[in-house]
């Protein structure tokens, strides 16, 4: 490997820790609470300890030398794998096998599409919006089904805008969409999405990701909220945050990725969004927040997913004096049909 390659790299991977470690220094820790889950800050340490050991060996040029046979691995691999030191031709058959799904899993990556339309979900009614800052943005959501046929749905968010987190964000929607077909649990989902995305050279920070699937039947909604903004769900006029079971991905090693499961009845709403609108400013400087998104739902509550995305979308125009947003914005809307209203 030649010193571009290198170069390249460290330049990289000294830009995550750097934007890890400024992102720790300035950001709140009520932020922090909800981008970490129920873990503590001191998690991030040892992240920040594989990307230093990596820095150090694209400066003394052995990232990448195979432990076994003091060769490279191959390009490719570090590419998606920064911390990758055995050549494949050393793995054991299980390990080779491993590795054989996640590059298949990658090649699949590469020719999934996205997303043209919301789909009609069994008893749900929904309504969605996007609108990047930009060009092109790091928001994304969609509308899919598990590997058992329940429906699912997911919102995302790249810390980040541009090209770059448009890139990355194609990438994570195509994983995603192959991912969910293999497994039943939203945190198995994450697990994996945390494996692909941890070590990748081109994350360069982390994504905030909530994905959920629904079972018609019992009307159970089993999710995983990764460090992305709590979810709103409203019902019998009492509203309720759903908040982080799981740190963002990217932003730590290995862990347990958790799930929680919540019970839903007719007419229950739940309102997802990026930090683009509740983090809108109007000219003082006054971020819009989330108690007017909450106050906007208690009081239209009856209006259908549309209607509501709409008046959300009417409310941040009027407190930013219709100025452009920072920041990509995204909101979904997911309310439970009545049955008996539906053949009324």
């Amino acid at each position: 490997m030649d010193k571009k390659f290198f170069g390249r790299f460290r330049q990289s991977l000294v830009g995550q820790r750097e934007n890890i470690q400024e992102w720790l220094e300035t950001t709140t820790p009520e932020e922090k609470q909800v981008r970490l889950g129920p873990l503590p800050e001191t998690s991030i340490q040892k992240h920040l300890e594989v990307l230093d050991v990596a820095v150090a060996k694209a400066e003394d040029k052995t990232l990448g030398l195979c432990e076994v046979c003091n060769d490279y691995v191959e390009m490719s691999r570090l590419e998606v794998d920064y911390t990758a030191s055995v050549c494949i031709d050393h793995y054991t058959e299980d390990q080779r096998r491993k590795l054989e799904n996640e590059l298949e899993l990658s090649q699949k990556v590469q020719r999934a599409l996205l997303p043209q339309q919301i789909p009609d979900l069994p008893g749900l009614e929904l309504a969605a919006f996007t609108q990047p800052a930009r060009i092109v943005g790091g928001d994304y959501f969609d509308f899919f089904h598990f590997k058992d046929g329940s429906p699912g749905l997911v919102i995302a968010d790249v810390m980040g805008k541009g090209v770059a987190a448009s890139l990355l964000m194609a990438s994570l929607q195509a994983s995603l969409r192959i991912l969910v077909t293999e497994e039943e649990e939203p945190r198995e989902v994450v697990k994996r999405l945390n494996y692909l995305f941890c070590h990748n050279i081109n994350l360069t920070k982390f994504v905030t990701l909530f994905l959920a699937r629904y079972e018609p039947d019992s009307k159970t909604l089993n999710y995983c909220n990764a460090g992305h903004n709590p979810p709103l769900l409203f019902g019998n006029q009492k509203s309720r945050w759903l908040q982080s079971t799981s740190p963002a991905i990217g932003l730590v090693e290995n862990f347990q990725f958790e799930s929680a499961v919540i019970t839903l009845v007719p007419g229950d709403i739940l309102l997802l969004y990026t930090d683009g609108v509740t983090e809108a400013r109007n000219p003082g400087e006054e971020e819009f927040g989330t108690d007017r998104l909450a106050d906007i739902l208690t009081a239209n509550a009856r209006l259908s997913p549309r209607e509501l995305v709409t008046s959300v979308r009417r409310s941040i125009q009027e407190f930013t004096n219709g100025e452009s947003l920072e920041d990509d914005t995204t909101i979904v809307v997911v309310k439970v049909k009545d049955p008996e209203k539906e053949f009324n």
